[in-house]
């Protein structure tokens, strides 16, 4: 009776370690809820730029995580950070500002993953405003009265950063400039600039072979040259890829870890992405609470 009873707690015990062991192992795995990861992106490229340098990403991204990679695109940044509000998309590539509005509209539930390092292993970039080589502008102060174009009201360069480093400054641009208009993109800025609708405009510059500038000269969209940079902002930290926390956590971890491995995995696709850089680098919130903090400088005095 005694070896019975010895032999049947043996068996409960074995069974126990067996469950607790396996138990893990078996739990569902994220993709069976995720078999489809939607991509967020705000982009301003024509069909054929665009399938240039994202489709080897979204390739990359599916064969690396095992499951389905659809693509969403939105003509403006607020497209984006509503369809991550709205659980429309389980990851987001987003600008500084873009990824703070995001975490302020969803009361902190945007989670950085990573963003780019420079060729020099530097981490950012510059919101510049620029005006046409052959103009009599030498600084900021020299425009006063003139037409002034920003990009997009969730632009970091296109308008969030140079909006908050020029009140600072004391310069208010709402008073200031003559005129001041959202031109939708960085891209359409640039273009109105050359074509004379704009005396000088804000914009993104990390280097001198990596500009929104440099971009659409090799894209044969404006002359080589023809711009000159007079004001630069601090650096701002790079555009994170973003995730919502809601998100499984092995998910998320998971995201980050093809995203920071992309480099070395697949050379070809991170260059057609995000050519002319080194690599990504883990981000978190922190990286990005000075852009939050002017954001919500900037959001206060559109509301005064």
């Amino acid at each position: 009776m005694k070896n019975s009873l010895k032999h049947l707690l043996q068996a409960i015990t074995a069974l126990c370690l067996i469950i607790g062991i396996s138990g893990p192992v078996m739990a569902n795995d994220w993709r069976d809820d995720f078999p489809k990861v939607t991509l967020g992106v705000i982009t301003e490229e024509n069909a054929e730029d665009r399938a240039k340098r994202w489709t080897p990403f979204q390739n990359y991204l599916a064969d690396a995580l095992g499951v389905e990679i659809e693509w969403r695109e939105a003509s403006d940044y607020a497209g984006v950070i509503e369809a991550l509000k709205a659980k429309k998309i389980e990851l987001a590539w987003f600008g500084p500002a873009s990824f703070a509005r995001s975490w302020i509209v969803t009361d902190g539930q945007a989670v950085p993953l990573a963003a780019e390092i420079d060729k020099d292993g530097g981490f950012g970039y510059f919101g510049v405003i620029i005006v046409k080589n052959d103009s009599p502008y030498k600084s900021v102060e020299d425009l006063k009265g003139k037409r002034f174009g920003f990009a997009d009201p969730n632009s970091t360069s296109g308008y969030q950063a140079p909006n908050f480093f020029l009140r600072e400054a004391g310069i208010n641009p709402d008073e200031f400039f003559g005129s001041t208009t959202f031109s939708g993109s960085h891209e359409n800025s640039v273009k109105m600039l050359y074509d004379g609708q704009f005396d000088a405009v804000a914009t993104w510059w990390t280097n001198e072979k990596k500009s929104n500038m440099s971009r659409m000269e090799e894209k044969g969209m404006i002359d080589a040259g023809g711009y000159r940079i007079i004001w630069k902002s601090p650096r701002l930290p790079s555009d994170p890829f973003t995730v919502p926390a809601w998100l499984p956590e092995q998910m998320q971890k998971d995201i980050q870890t093809v995203l920071l491995e992309m480099p070395q995995k697949d050379p070809a696709a991170f260059e057609a992405l995000m050519g002319g850089s080194q690599g990504f680098q883990a981000v978190t919130v922190d990286d990005y609470q000075p852009v939050i903090r002017f954001v919500k400088a900037n959001l206060e005095n559109r509301k005064e």
